[in-house]
Formats: C-alpha cells, structure tokens, sequence
C-alpha cells in the first residue's frame, strides 16, 4: 500500500475544542492559513461537515435512483498539483463548482453511495473515487490518492472524526496542532480528535518536533509519530 505523506492540521482553543466560529475569535489573525502553507501540502482533505460549511450548496443532493454504484470505481477529470479533497460517505454534498482556491474538486464515497451522485459529478467535470462497501475505506482511498492522482503530500484540515478516522486508520504521519489563547468550555464540543469508538484503545505516544508562537499568542507545535 501507498499513500501520501499525511499532516493534520488544526487549531484549538486550550480545552482542545475545534468550533471555527470560536477559534476565529481567539486568534482573528492569518496565521492558521500562514502555517498551513508552510507545510506544503498542495491538496487539502475535509469531511462532509466542514465541506458543507465552506463549499458546498446548502440543499443536499438527493438521488431519485439510489441504486448504488456498488464496486470500487474512479473517474479522474483532470491532473494538477492538489486537489480540494471532500470525505461525503453517502453522496449528500451539491456542488456549486468544480474547483476552490484554483484547485479542482475531488470527492470520495462509499460503494453504496448511489450511482446517479456520481453521474452527477462527472456531468460537472469533477474528480471521485468511490471505495468502501458501506464506509470510505481510508487505506485504499489514500492508495488511490497516491498511485492514480500523485499526492505526494496531504493535509486534513477538518474536523475532529475525521482526524480520528485517520488516526485509527494508522495514516498519519505529522499532527499540525495550533493551541489559540482562549477556552471554549461548552458541554458537547468536538475535540481535535474523535468519535473513535474503542474505549479500550491506548494513548498514541507522539514526539515533539518544533514549536513556536504566532498570531496574537498562538502556540504552534508540530508531532510526529
């Protein structure tokens, strides 16, 4: 198996919560998006919640045929550098173009996402792959990442069950993690890494590789594992 060197990159607040509204205000500054571009990752990696809070159509897509498209399958629209990559298991993202920040959108599904979800990207000259009988399988969906659309690097940038879906999965490689000068403290809040659901599960041991302070009082540390 190959896959692309993995970095998730995230701010928190000091009780380890990852709201944006709330991060934004405890560090109003750029200096997230000035961190992420000093790890030079050209594609980018978001679930569903952070996708639709960003990019994609507030409406849903709805399937009149939920046929399933049943099998591992990819449809690549074209070649660049990175790519804005959107985790949506089930087909549920509208998408009103097929590139952000001058990158081309991909999509990656479930084989049981319906057929015509797909059908309707590729109309829109939109990259996805489709891997993972009922769940996006990770391990393979990171191969094909790496082998069919050479991501070299990649950074997942939200939200927390998605960076604990890759941290189950094994497939980090870095945490990026900015620690802003402020509490969020609100009962229920998602944390950097979650919804891992083996209450057995060990610590993952990490070693510090450098930190330093940016924006208005912001702590930058960057793990490896």
């Amino acid at each position: 198996m190959m896959k692309p060197y993995i970095i998730t990159h995230m701010m928190e607040s000091v009780d380890g919560r990852i709201d944006c509204d709330m991060t934004e205000q405890i560090d109003p500054t750029n200096s997230y998006y000035e961190a992420l571009d000093r790890l030079e990752c050209p594609s980018q990696l978001m679930g569903r919640v952070t996708m639709q809070m960003h990019y994609a159509e507030r409406e849903p897509f709805v399937a009149v045929d939920r046929t399933p498209i049943g099998s591992r399958a990819v449809h690549k629209a074209q070649e660049a550098e990175g790519y804005v990559i959107a985790l949506d298991t089930h087909g549920k993202l509208r998408w009103p173009a097929s590139a952000y920040e001058g990158k081309p959108l991909l999509v990656i599904t479930a084989e049981s996402c319906p057929k015509a979800y797909h059908e309707a990207l590729t109309a829109q000259c939109i990259s996805w792959i489709a891997v993972g009988t009922d769940q996006i399988d990770l391990v393979e969906a990171m191969d094909i990442l790496y082998r069919e659309f050479h991501v070299k690097r990649l950074a997942v940038v939200g939200g927390g069950h998605v960076n604990g879906a890759f941290l189950e999965a094994g497939l980090l490689d870095e945490v990026s993690l900015m620690i802003g000068p402020g509490i969020d403290g609100r009962k229920d809040m998602t944390a950097v890494f979650d919804g891992i659901a083996d209450s057995t599960r060990p610590a993952t041991l990490l070693r510090l590789e450098s930190f330093e302070k940016v924006g208005e009082g912001t702590l930058w540390l960057r793990y490896s594992f």
